[in-house]
């Protein structure tokens, strides 16, 4: 085998760091930039934040959105970022509504179910409950805090008081005790029976002191125990009797049953009319299956919008301003007195030093274009959308990735991650980027509707249905063909989920 040199000439695409920073960055989300924001604080000496404010004066709307090429970072303010506000207006020829009034609500689907997002209900009242929801907030106590505090307030025994307190501290996050009374008392107790038997004892009392503190259903081992709970605080404040009853003979049932509005069997089952089982389901589904949801950290579900997207009124047509939200925008600057000794002195380290100087500015330039490119999509969105923020989502359009990206001249890639985690406050609510997007269906007139337009019309359709005939899945579909728009029963079926809308069967029973 002979060896020899030889010279090929080939073409690769090659991630450079700050690319690769570049496209991390972008697909992140607010909280996790400011993470990284806070990382990259601690690491690099020549990174800053910019504590000067500047002045809050409201901008003059220009005539066309600004727009920067989101591929390349930009050769203007390497040095400083955040110390002004970027925006945008996109005209919108239609005729604007009052925007006053907040149609949000309008977007939310009614749900008086048992659900992660529905609002939790007390036995006081709903008046009672808001109250204490805002209260529990601005508190931030805790459940296991507000439980303590009433235990403080009883007579007992120390062994008793250690036993109650280990019991709350057991508790999840809903007010439930996850563990058996045998399960604890064997990681306790060990080997020793007789201590065994002591601690059961101890907790069994103390279960019992638990479950009689507020929030009523608080130390319940399961969901039923957890509504008999409930119903029985009902019941000795003078509640109705006989409904009550009946309620907690549903309970002692499987819970299968309950959750299907399966009410002749549970008449069977229990010995009562259907009309008693009616009146008693309609207490059990305004009891609070999570009692310790109220005291949760409601900032973790706070959606703090990057894109604000405004009305502005001239001469009479509607147009809307989009901007970055300031208070999401990291302000961060080169440490000048770092970097001018740096330029003054090359002793030892001077290359590593000049490394990481480079690192700051390559990191704000990063920075500058995310943001930048959030900007340019959402300009892009509101301008594609722009009936949505005059009329709402019934006036959705479709739009799918791939518009944005060959208008913008980016790719697909690009607009997914630019459009996941991030929010846009508008006159009918705060939404992800992602909402905007949805699949086109066929109309008989030959052009499309939106998905999410398509979902919003299910959804008046069911809300103006007679509550004693709901609309099935297929005489939805029906209606929909009416407006002229091609929609399957098992494609109105799989809106009617994403929307957590029951079947008309248990919407028949509701």
């Amino acid at each position: 085998m002979k060896q020899g040199l030889s010279l090929r000439v080939s073409q690769h695409l090659a991630l450079t760091p700050q690319l690769q920073q570049s496209i991390r960055l972008l697909q992140l989300s607010t909280l996790e930039l400011a993470q990284e924001v806070e990382q990259m604080l601690d690491e690099n000496p020549f990174l800053e934040l910019n504590q000067e404010e500047p002045p809050r004066e409201e901008p003059a709307a220009p005539e066309a959105p600004r727009e920067r090429d989101a591929e390349s970072p930009q050769d203007g303010g390497g040095d400083d970022f955040g110390a002004s506000e970027p925006e945008a207006v996109s005209p919108a020829e239609a005729d604007a509504p009052d925007w006053e009034g907040d149609g949000s609500a309008d977007m939310v689907p009614d749900e008086g179910e048992w659900g992660g997002d529905a609002a939790p209900r007390t036995s006081q009242g709903a008046g009672d409950d808001e109250a204490d929801v805002t209260e529990l907030a601005a508190g931030d106590e805790t459940l296991q805090s507000h439980l303590l505090r009433q235990a403080a307030g009883l007579r007992l025994s120390h062994e008793d008081r250690c036993a109650l307190e280990f019991l709350i501290g057991s508790l999840d996050e809903d007010g439930y005790l996850g563990e058996t009374l045998e399960g604890l008392v064997a990681e306790l107790a060990g080997p020793d029976p007789e201590h065994g038997e002591e601690l059961l004892h101890s907790f069994t009392v103390a279960l019992r002191l638990l479950q009689s503190l507020e929030p009523a259903g608080v130390g319940a081992r399961s969901l039923a125990e957890c509504l008999t709970l409930q119903l029985q605080a009902l019941a000795a404040a003078g509640a109705a009797a006989e409904a009550c009853q009946t309620a907690l003979r549903i309970c002692a049932q499987p819970m299968e049953l309950l959750a299907r509005r399966d009410v002749k069997r549970l008449a069977q089952m229990c010995g009562a009319g259907e009309a008693q089982v009616k009146a008693a389901i309609a207490i059990i589904v305004r009891l609070e299956p999570k009692p310790g949801r109220r005291f949760g950290n409601t900032e973790r579900n706070i959606v703090v919008p990057d894109v604000l997207v405004t009305r502005v009124a001239r001469a009479g047509q509607p147009r809307f301003r989009v901007q970055l939200n300031p208070d999401v925008m990291p302000r961060l600057r080169v440490q000048e007195v770092y970097a001018s000794a740096l330029r003054s002195h090359r002793g030892e380290g001077h290359q590593a030093l000049q490394q990481r100087l480079q690192e700051a500015r390559w990191f704000i330039k990063n920075i500058q274009q995310r943001f930048d490119t959030i900007l340019r999509v959402a300009t892009a969105i509101v301008e594609r959308q722009k009936n949505f923020f005059v009329h709402g989502e019934l006036a959705m359009r479709p739009l799918v990735l791939r518009e944005i990206a060959d208008e913008l001249g980016l790719h697909e890639s690009t607009i997914s991650r630019v459009t996941t985690a991030k929010y846009m406050s508008t006159p009918y609510g705060t939404f992800e980027l992602k909402y905007f997007f949805g699949s086109a269906l066929g109309t008989e007139t030959g052009g499309n509707a939106s998905s999410t337009a398509v979902r919003a019309l299910i959804r008046q359709f069911i809300a103006a249905e007679d509550a004693k005939k709901p609309l099935s899945d297929s005489q939805i579909s029906d209606m929909l063909k009416e407006q002229g728009i091609e929609c399957a029963r098992r494609t109105v079926a799989k809106y009617r989920e994403a929307l957590r809308i029951a079947t008309a069967s248990l919407r028949k029973a509701l």
